[in-house]
């Protein structure tokens, strides 16, 4: 239930930005159309590194959602409950790229998950490209996530700002704005004030274990990342705490600018 409420408010934020103020004049939004796909898409060898991509009818160019799944980064939950909101989206005249990546539980954990979600954003001007036969407005491009999926997306919003060496960094595909639900965006406070075991999870232990590593994963780290950032999230939310995303975004915005449909 959590997941459907979560994917019915993202969709809603998503079909705003995306379709109603996202496009630039040149390329006005595509009328509603009905879905094509999903297609399943390899971005990578293993078995974790594909996605399901959604494309709207007709030639195109259109924008693209890359949407990044939730469930505390751990194995027992996959981008199937994205699917919806993918199907949605797609009747909008927006295609959607709905990825999986390596989990906790199973091959993930760090650095994979973030390495795979990197991967999956740049297949964008590769295989996935090449299925919609060229079809994709990579100019436009929106990353969007739930939950652990919305730490995933704010990083990739963000990982052009990383150091050399970390995963992600010089990244040939750069989103031009993000939305993020019930993400976790300050790793370090959530692991401790929040008292997060499932981002001591995905790091492998605490803040004064693993510094580097927290360091590099955590999107409020890298601020400002020079795009704008949409971040929701519901102060009774009993799963990720409200206080820490929530006091931290107050003190730093991710984008350092406002919504541009206001």
């Amino acid at each position: 239930m959590r997941y459907r409420w979560a994917a019915a408010l993202l969709g809603g934020a998503l079909t705003m930005f995306v379709v109603g103020c996202a496009a630039p004049a040149e390329h006005p939004p595509d009328p509603p159309r009905a879905a094509t796909g999903p297609i399943r898409v390899d971005y990578g060898t293993l078995t974790d590194n594909y996605g399901h991509l959604y494309v709207p009818a007709g030639p195109g160019p259109h924008p693209v959602v890359v949407m990044v799944h939730g469930g505390g980064w751990i194995e027992d939950h996959d981008l199937s409950y994205f699917e919806p909101l993918s199907e949605a989206l797609v009747g909008e005249g927006v295609a959607v790229w709905n990825i999986e990546y390596r989990r906790v539980g199973g091959a993930g954990g760090w650095p994979d998950a973030l390495a795979d979600a990197d991967d999956a954003t740049e297949a964008l001007a590769t295989t996935v490209q090449d299925a919609t036969e060229g079809r994709l407005d990579l100019d436009r491009v929106h990353v969007a996530g739930h939950s652990a999926g919305g730490h995933l997306a704010a990083w990739i919003a963000g990982r052009h700002t990383l150091p050399e060496g970390a995963p992600g960094v010089q990244p040939q595909i750069r989103p031009r704005s993000a939305t993020i639900m019930a993400g976790v965006l300050d790793l370090p406070l959530a692991a401790t004030a929040g008292h997060d075991a499932f981002v001591r999870g995905l790091l492998g232990g605490m803040p004064d274990e693993h510094p580097d590593r927290y360091r590099i994963a955590s999107p409020i780290a890298h601020v400002p990342i020079g795009l704008p950032v949409t971040a929701l999230h519901g102060t009774a939310d009993q799963t990720v705490d409200p206080a820490s995303p929530t006091t931290t975004w107050r003190q730093r915005p991710l984008s350092g600018t406002r919504l541009p449909c206001g």
